[in-house]
């Protein structure tokens, strides 16, 4: 890989590090400790996720018009100040929801920079660009989950300052390894604004993305339950918040060591849309087992069979969406992928928390597995009649 693939790789595993501290206890913080309802948690995170689709618009414009590396030391100084004032303010709730939203907004600005940059910099590595970035975030998510539960069970205020210092670590990171990051940007993906105008061309490939991102939002919508309302469920079912973040850990670390797996997997299956349709398959599964799920051992097996699917789905997406991005729109492209996803975040904690609330979890399952056939549908038609502009 490209020295910068691999800079970026770093990055992304110290800033989501910090993240992992925080994000897997959002729900059972503000739930279990400020006592709120789940349904209240749910808007929280639905604010903090509506911040990230604002910011990850906004990066993605950013990353065509403007400079890359300041844009991300501009999401990551916005990030850096709201995680200092959470550090000092998280038992009022009030303050608690505000900051988390400015932190969701600094952190939505920097996504869509790191894997418009990392297709940019590697254009001839297609899937494996974006895989890099995947598989590093999700190395921070196997450290920070591992150690924030364990941090958490001495105090929670532990888990705000160490969220706070590495997003400063990570701030200072890019301010001196990445700093001649805009050298290196492919200077096909920039065009004059007359390219940039809204041809039919244009048009037909921002209707695939719009329906591709559909079947995405679904699946986020689905899997972002696992961050919210199955964590409060373990809780209230006994198990210890140590084992639950034990299961972001292990989620975490098999996509880190599950790559071989992975890269042999896609060698054979050479079609995207394949790629995804196993995934999402697999991704169903693990909502069976969940269903069924009492002790911890049978949410080990689902987070298994959740991250095997996910290790397939969640880089395919980006990578489909950066080869129909026509010049000079990577960076939006991404941006509007990556806000997707966070629209599913978003939507995901306030639906499942008001069906739990209101109902059962076990209804919440069944409704999960019924909206995750959609996606087959969407990654089936996304393309039809579609040119590709990058490969």
């Amino acid at each position: 890989m490209p020295k910068y693939i691999w800079l970026l790789a770093i990055a992304t595993t110290i800033s989501v590090t910090g993240g992992s501290f925080l994000w897997p206890l959002n729900t059972i913080y503000m739930h279990n400790v400020l006592g709120n309802t789940l349904a209240f948690a749910g808007f929280v995170l639905m604010l903090n996720q509506a911040a990230t689709i604002i910011g990850n618009l906004i990066g993605g414009i950013l990353f065509d018009k403007f400079s890359p590396y300041k844009t991300i030391l501009s999401g990551t100084a916005v990030a850096m100040a709201a995680a200092t004032g959470l550090m000092f303010m998280h038992t009022n709730i009030t303050a608690y929801a505000i900051f988390l939203v400015i932190i969701g907004l600094g952190t939505g600005v920097v996504w869509p920079v790191m894997f418009a940059m990392a297709g940019s910099v590697w254009p001839t590595g297609g899937r494996r660009a974006f895989n890099a970035v995947y598989v590093a975030q999700n190395l921070g998510v196997a450290i920070g989950a591992s150690l924030g539960g364990y941090i958490a069970s001495f105090s929670y205020s532990y888990i705000f300052m160490a969220n706070a210092a590495i997003i400063f670590l990570f701030f200072l990171f890019v301010l001196i390894m990445l700093r001649d990051m805009d050298k290196e940007r492919d200077p096909q993906m920039h065009s004059t604004m007359l390219e940039q105008s809204s041809d039919v061309g244009n048009k037909s490939s921002f209707r695939a993305l719009l329906i591709l991102a559909s079947g995405f939002l679904i699946a986020w919508f689905s899997y972002s339950q696992w961050q919210t309302t199955i964590a409060s469920h373990t809780q209230d079912i006994g198990i210890p918040l140590e084992k639950y973040s034990l299961l972001w850990a292990l989620n975490g670390f098999l996509i880190v060591l599950g790559q071989p797996l992975v890269k042999r997997f896609t060698e054979r299956v050479t079609s995207l849309k394949h790629q995804i349709y196993v995934g999402n398959t697999i991704l169903i599964s693990s909502f069976l087992v969940a269903i069924f799920a009492e002790k911890f051992t049978f949410f080990i097996i689902a987070m298994a069979i959740l991250t095997i699917g996910e290790m397939l789905v969640w880089p395919a997406i980006p990578a489909l969406a950066n080869n129909l991005a026509p010049p000079g729109k990577a960076g939006f492209y991404q941006g509007f992928i990556n806000s997707v996803a966070a629209a599913g975040r978003m939507i995901g904690p306030v639906v499942g928390g008001l069906i739990v609330d209101q109902l059962n979890i076990h209804i919440l399952f069944y409704i999960v597995i019924g909206l995750m056939f959609i996606p087959f549908l969407t990654t089936r038609i996304f393309d039809i009649n579609v040119h590709v502009h990058n490969k």
